[in-house]
C-alpha cells in the first residue's frame, strides 16, 4: 500500500490520464477526419491519396504518443507520483521513446514504472492499442476506397 497511501498523488494521476486520453481520442477523431478532406483534394493519383494517409495517421500516433510523454513527465515533476526504473531518465526524449514503447504496446524492459504513474502507463498502452487498430481499419477502408477506382 505503500506506493498508493497518497491519494492526492493518486487523484492527480488519474485526473491527468483522463485528460491525456481525451486529448488523444479527440486529436485521433479530428485528425482521421483532416486526413479524409486532405486525401479527397481533388488531382491527385489515387497511390498518392494512400501515402497521404499512412503519412497522416504516423503523424498523428507521433502527436499521442509525445502527448503521453508530457503526461508522464508532469507527473514525474510529483515525487508521490511515483516513477521510473531501470535506467536514468535525460529528459523528456527519454519519456517519447518510453511512451512509444507504451503506446505500441511493444513493452517496456529497461524502465519500470512504480507508483501511481502505473495507471498513466497502463492507460496508454489500453489507448495505443485502440488507436492503432482505429488507424489501421482507417487506412484500410481508405484504400479500399481508393484501389478499387484505379491502381496504387
Amino acid at each position: 500500500m505503500g506506493e498508493y497511501s497518497n491519494w492526492g498523488a493518486n487523484l492527480l494521476a488519474v485526473g491527468l490520464t483522463f485528460v491525456a486520453v481525451g486529448l488523444a481520442v479527440l486529436t485521433h477523431y479530428y485528425g482521421l477526419r483532416r486526413i479524409m478532406a486532405w486525401t479527397d483534394s481533388g488531382g491527385r493519383r489515387h497511390g498518392h491519396r494512400v501515402l497521404r494517409a499512412i503519412f497522416g495517421v504516423l503523424f498523428l500516433h507521433t502527436i499521442e504518443i509525445w502527448l503521453f510523454a508530457v503526461a508522464a513527465w508532469s507527473l514525474l515533476m510529483l515525487p508521490t507520483a511515483g516513477g521510473l526504473s531501470g535506467a536514468e531518465i535525460g529528459g523528456l526524449l527519454d519519456l517519447v521513446y518510453f511512451s512509444a514503447t507504451v503506446f505500441t504496446t511493444l513493452g517496456f524492459g529497461d524502465l519500470v514504472p512504480h507508483g501511481p504513474l502505473r495507471f498513466l502507463v497502463g492507460t496508454e498502452a489500453m489507448t495505443g492499442f485502440v488507436l492503432i487498430t482505429w488507424s489501421a481499419s482507417f487506412t484500410y477502408l481508405e484504400m479500399e476506397r481508393y484501389w478499387k477506382r484505379g491502381t496504387a
